[in-house]
């Protein structure tokens, strides 16, 4: 069906943009139905608002920042600068340190960054009740961690610290100042001369406890003191196994002929002289025979009793010494010396009480020679173990002697 517009024709008979441009249209009364004028204008934002948005959002990014900075700087307060190091010693005074100097003297020496940071996280974390003694403390560690070490009493704190046997009391309080700075060497040698420290194996009038000191591996307490540590070493040199039992009930034997403290002072010279588990009861019996007859006994180690290694290692220097008169000279007086020379160890100890038997009458060593005089007297180093060769005549004896000089172990 065909219809009509505007009365000029049918639209499909335009054919051009033009034509379309002159036709004659009609208002429809559809054409504004909407009832939208115009088009609506997108509502803006105002400057307040923009600016808020940017405010908060620099505030978040501030809060970030300051949050990281922040814990860089936390981290760097609560760490000692460096890597961790191993223990180093620090002594909290008896009097007078306070949680201030506590922290100054921390941070002076090396062991917390900042003194006002550790006073403020000792606060933070129930405080700290300062106890006198002696600390451990790793250098760099965490400033928790310093702390944790300064709440441990030193009374529950120790370090092993190690006496080897046949060392003198000299030789001790060197060991002992040199393991743990806050022990002085002079003060361990005036507690071994104090009478007052209980030594059953001491005789009266004797002050050192030169060779009544046990040695061995101790646990020494950060909270002891010289005196403490020595007491110990005494009781523990009764308490040995074997020692105690023998020489307080009695000693069998030739031993049997000796006080406690001159098996001890004997002790002390096997000890110094022997190198070798065998040469230990040899080189015992060689001295019960020279002090039977009443001979010198002529050992080295005790000439050279608290003389320095540098000096009585020279050339020369122990002949020399040999000549010097000392009560421990056993060339220049007949006997023992009149202290031990060292603190023997446990094998030294038994070799004393239970030294070899002299050689069979029938032996080669005694060909020609009475039965009672068939006894070990003498003994020269015979080879670069240290084991020593032993006769029973001064010929045999100068034998050997000229055997380790062609040697070189002269």
């Amino acid at each position: 069906m065909n219809k009509k517009l505007g009365g000029r024709g049918d639209i499909d008979d335009i054919d051009d943009l033009d034509a379309l441009d002159t036709y004659d249209w009609h208002d429809d009364p559809w054409d504004n139905s909407l009832g939208v004028s115009e088009v609506e204008r997108v509502r803006t934002q105002t400057r307040t608002a923009k600016w808020i948005g940017y405010g908060a959002l620099l505030l978040v990014n501030l809060l970030i920042v300051g949050g990281g900075v922040y814990g860089w700087w936390y981290i760097r307060q609560a760490n000692a600068p460096g890597a961790i190091g191993a223990p180093v010693q620090f002594v909290v005074p008896p009097e007078g340190e306070t949680l201030r100097s506590l922290s100054e003297r921390l941070e002076d020496e090396g062991f917390v960054e900042n003194a006002a940071f550790f006073r403020d996280y000792v606060g933070d974390h129930d405080g700290l009740v300062i106890t006198p003694g002696l600390y451990r403390i790793p250098t760099g560690d965490h400033v928790g961690n310093v702390l944790s070490i300064l709440r441990t009493p030193p009374g529950e704190t120790f370090e092993s610290v190690t006496f080897p046997e046949g060392f003198t009391l000299q030789q001790m309080a060197a060991r002992l100042a040199n393991a743990l700075p806050n022990f002085n060497a002079e003060a361990f040698i005036a507690a071994a001369n104090d009478t007052t420290i209980p030594a059953n194996f001491r005789p009266a009038g004797v002050t050192s406890l030169e060779g009544l000191l046990f040695p061995a591996t101790y646990r020494v307490y950060n909270a002891d003191t010289e005196r403490q540590v020595i007491i110990r070493m005494a009781a523990q040199m009764e308490t040995v196994a074997g020692v105690q039992e023998e020489i307080a009930a009695g000693p069998t034997g030739v031993a049997a002929n000796y006080t406690p403290y001159q098996i001890l002072t004997i002790a002390s010279m096997i000890e110094r002289e022997a190198r070798t588990e065998d040469d230990r009861p040899m080189i015992a019996r060689v001295i019960y025979n020279r002090l039977e007859i009443g001979l010198e006994l002529g050992i080295d180690a005790t000439v050279i009793y608290n003389v320095p290694r540098e000096q009585y290692e020279v050339e020369g220097a122990i002949d020399a010494l040999r000549l010097v008169d000392t009560p421990w000279n056993t060339f220049m007086h007949i006997g023992l010396p009149v202290t031990p020379i060292a603190n023997p160890g446990r094998a030294s100890i038994e070799a004393a009480l239970r030294p070899a038997p002299n050689p069979s009458p029938g032996g080669s060593e005694c060909t020609g020679l009475p039965a009672d005089q068939c006894r070990l007297l003498y003994y020269v180093i015979k080879d670069e173990q240290g084991n020593h060769a032993f006769s029973v005549t001064i010929e045999q004896f100068n034998a050997d002697v000229q055997t380790a000089a062609d040697a070189g172990l002269l």
